[in-house]
């Protein structure tokens, strides 16, 4: 017996590799993980392409019943669905941590993630610095901590990752203090979200001086990516903040020092071609 994990790239129920639909065909038991990533298309279509029942496992699944996911990998074949690659999210190596500890043996099969598939802008994967994640913010609660990260990777050249914030199966603080199972409608962060949020940092960081980042610092906003519909634009942080892209997921790439060929790139994607004659060669110092 034998604990697949297997990624399923970004778009749609096709963008699984062959490999990872043969051993999802050879499996009695498929989970989808629910809540790292969503793919373009329901879980419908996943089971209508791949033959196969999927039990949908969202985070208290995977938290709390990890082992129950594995019992049953001691005595068939189970598969382990994860949007993009198994390892794009960290909650993974818990699984293969348990698995190991049961002496049950685990294959990955990998596909494309968020992380490498941001090349398709053309700035340079190898020029990328720690990704951060940008979370919603709360009337009461509006962390900063993923600004100074972002900073700290403009400072020494390097382009950053914005994860966007998904809060999906979320309850509502009555709904959750009454005890009832009753959910949000799922949310996912837009570029424009995120950017304003970068901008209400920027402003209140003013007061200790001039922050690394500026609101006319060159980012990239992405959406669908791997998605036929994908979108892709360049510009200035705040031209950021109005661009629009449609549905999820979003992403948000904050620009570090560019090569001329990753500007040219950029080029093809500007909302406004003028923001790059001012800014780009602006140094990071």
């Amino acid at each position: 017996s034998m604990l697949y994990l297997v990624g399923l790239g970004l778009g749609d129920a096709k963008d699984i590799t062959v490999k990872g639909l043969e051993a999802v065909r050879r499996c009695r038991r498929v989970y989808l993980e629910a809540y790292t990533s969503v793919l373009t298309v329901g879980k419908e279509a996943l089971e209508e392409f791949y033959g196969k029942e999927l039990i949908l496992a969202d985070r208290e699944t995977v938290e709390q019943e990890a082992d129950s996911i594995l019992k049953e990998a001691d005595v068939c074949d189970v598969a382990f669905l994860v949007v993009g690659d198994p390892f794009g999210a960290t909650t993974h190596s818990d699984l293969v941590l348990r698995a190991v500890k049961l002496g049950i043996p685990y294959k990955v099969i990998h596909n494309a993630s968020i992380m490498n598939a941001v090349g398709c802008c053309g700035l340079q994967l190898y020029k990328f610095g720690e990704a951060v994640s940008v979370v919603f913010w709360t009337d009461t609660w509006k962390p900063e901590s993923f600004f100074d990260k972002i900073e700290k990777n403009r400072q020494n050249g390097m382009h950053t990752l914005c994860l966007l914030d998904i809060k999906v199966k979320e309850q509502s603080l009555e709904n959750l203090m009454k005890g009832r199972k009753i959910y949000e409608p799922p949310r996912y962060m837009s570029v424009n979200q995120a950017a304003e949020q970068l901008l209400a940092i920027i402003q209140n960081r003013r007061l200790q001086g001039e922050p690394a980042i500026t609101e006319n610092t060159i980012c990239v906003g992405l959406a669908r990516v791997g998605a036929p519909d994908q979108k892709i634009v360049s510009g200035t942080l705040y031209q950021m903040s109005t661009v629009e892209l449609g549905g999820p997921l979003h992403s948000l790439i904050v620009t570090g020092t560019m090569h001329p060929l990753e500007l040219e790139m950029l080029k093809l994607f500007s909302v406004d071609s003028s923001s790059f004659e001012n800014n780009a060669f602006q140094k990071t110092t």
